[in-house]
């Protein structure tokens, strides 16, 4: 994913505003999102990599200018749409009807019908070979450009850091986000110098610590 979605490390945000007691929710639709989200997700119509990839599908201008709860819920409206639960017409109808009803409560469908199918997971593949790195190996971020979903940060790529931690094998976003199956593989913490990643830039002795994925790395030339 290279697009203004990945925000790590970028300037020109201005300060992060910090709101004194903030509440969960700052309006009474954001809890509806919320129990949207988590309901499909329970009844697994779409798993957690392509919610965070129906973000990433959203146009920049409206992904800047969009709030947190906004984000979910243009993400739950392009999975829904994607599995075939419900078509963007009859998102598009009940849009406007609370726009020129407000406050009233939209009209049920007609007719019983059936709770949607959950999405069917692709089989999963052979057990991941054993893991390639250890604890205090020294490793290089590929420095790829994926057009699909990826949790390798656009900071981190091609930069040089040393394995803290091995997690064993973990489920893989890049093909989980896209119905592909988790095709799991190692996951590793690794640590990385500020300097390497920010340069002249960095804090005194800061350090950044992130989880990846076994494809994302290669082994540092001594």
């Amino acid at each position: 994913m290279n697009g203004v979605h990945d925000l790590g490390g970028m300037h020109g945000f201005g300060p992060v505003e910090r709101e004194e007691h903030e509440p969960l929710f700052h309006a009474a639709w954001e809890a509806h999102v919320r129990a949207v989200m988590t309901l499909s997700m329970g009844r697994k119509y779409f798993n957690i990599d392509a919610f965070r990839y129906g973000i990433e599908r959203m146009a920049p201008a409206d992904y800047l200018r969009a709030t947190y709860f906004e984000r979910w819920l243009a993400s739950v409206e392009y999975n829904l749409i994607q599995q075939g639960l419900l078509t963007g017409d009859e998102l598009d109808a009940r849009v406007a009807f609370l726009r020129a009803h407000p406050g009233a409560d939209p009209p049920r469908a007609s007719g019983a019908t059936s709770p949607p199918r959950a999405q069917e997971a692709p089989p999963e593949p052979p057990s991941p070979a054993a893991p390639r790195f250890a604890p205090g190996d020294a490793v290089v971020t590929r420095n790829v450009h994926p057009v699909g979903h990826t949790r390798l940060p656009r900071y981190a790529r091609g930069k040089r850091g040393v394995i803290h931690l091995a997690h064993g094998p973990q489920t893989f976003p890049d093909t989980n986000a896209h119905g592909l199956g988790g095709q799991p593989q190692p996951l590793y913490n690794v640590r990385f110098e500020g300097r390497e990643l920010w340069g002249d830039s960095t804090e005194p002795r800061e350090a950044v610590h992130l989880d990846l994925w076994e494809s994302y790395l290669e082994s540092a030339p001594a």
